[in-house]
């Protein structure tokens, strides 16, 4: 199993400087589990992208459909604890059996995959944020059971989830039109219709002004999502308290920097800076201290989508 750390320790030093980062803020027994459950979800990403550490092309001429199918088959085994192929599956073996994780999340993040593969339309709001649940709120519920959450703690988990929707959320609004040259989008059909764009023409030039309008709609989403998973840290220990509130500060800092930026924030990648996520580090030590007082967890979160009551 230390082979298996290890392929986990390499997959998030080399796949996301951001968690990297957060995780250091996690005690040892947590990090690991938090590596682990990583390893799974970057390799089963790259394995239905076709991409490697979420970057470039790899060389899998399959069809789709069949690397799904593989991603289920052996997905389905590592829940089983009879884990084959590639050490990712060990990884999230050893991540259920340690944590009592309920297999329905990493199946919910199955689905969503399959939501991609399918190219199913979204309509509504309601359509984009059930996807959101499925490539990364139910990655939040997963990473709070590997935090110390109960699993039947379905009011913290549902906090997790919306933390995960608050994310995904931003992620849309700073890679619409990199998605749209892949020929994805995520921003509903009414709220096109409701500036004037069309699934067809949104992502032309001559229409930044108003797409703009789409992506600060998205981020003030976001936001809302994110308020509300802060006030789910009162359940977690600090340290992984510590490392949610900085994790919620770096990656909303992504939404804020593109409501500030203007329509020109649609031109290029927004990121975070190393300064920017150390200092957000910094001022979640101290939201650490004061969280019980600031933030409770009785607060009103109706109007926001709830994740589904099914594990």
């Amino acid at each position: 199993m230390t082979d298996v750390l290890s392929h986990a320790k390499a997959a998030i030093a080399r796949g996301s400087k951001s968690f990297a980062l957060a995780s250091r803020l996690f005690d040892a027994p947590t990090r690991d589990h938090a590596m682990l459950l990583y390893a799974w979800c970057r390799h089963t990403d790259d394995v239905i992208d076709g991409q490697v550490l979420g970057e470039g092309r790899n060389d899998d001429t399959r069809p789709p459909a069949e690397r799904l199918a593989e991603v289920e088959r052996l997905t389905e085994l590592a829940l089983a604890g009879t884990p084959e192929g590639d050490p990712a599956y060990h990884a999230l073996a050893r991540v259920v059996h340690e944590t009592g994780m309920p297999p329905q999340y990493p199946r919910d993040l199955i689905h969503g995959f399959r939501i991609d593969m399918e190219e199913r339309p979204f309509h509504t709001l309601e359509d984009t944020l059930t996807y959101c649940y499925h490539v990364a709120g139910c990655v939040g519920v997963m990473m709070a059971i590997v935090m110390g959450v109960d699993p039947k703690d379905r009011a913290t988990l549902v906090r997790a989830s919306d933390l995960g929707i608050a994310f995904q959320l931003n992620n849309i609004a700073r890679d619409i039109i990199e998605d749209a040259m892949n020929s994805r989008r995520y921003i509903p059909d009414d709220w096109l219709a409701n500036v004037g764009l069309t699934p067809t023409n949104f992502a032309f030039p001559a229409q930044r002004r108003q797409l703009f309008r789409l992506l600060i709609r998205l981020v003030d989403q976001a936001e809302d999502y994110e308020l509300s998973a802060r006030h789910g840290t009162p359940a977690l220990r600090n340290r992984a308290a510590w490392a949610v509130l900085a994790a919620a500060s770096i990656y909303g800092g992504i939404g804020r920097k593109l409501r500030k930026a203007g329509p020109e924030a649609l031109e290029s990648r927004m990121r975070t800076t190393m300064p920017e996520k150390l200092q957000a580090v910094s001022l979640a030590a101290s939201q650490t201290l004061v969280r019980k007082r600031r933030w409770s967890g009785t607060h009103d979160r109706s109007g926001l989508w709830t994740m589904p009551d099914n594990a």
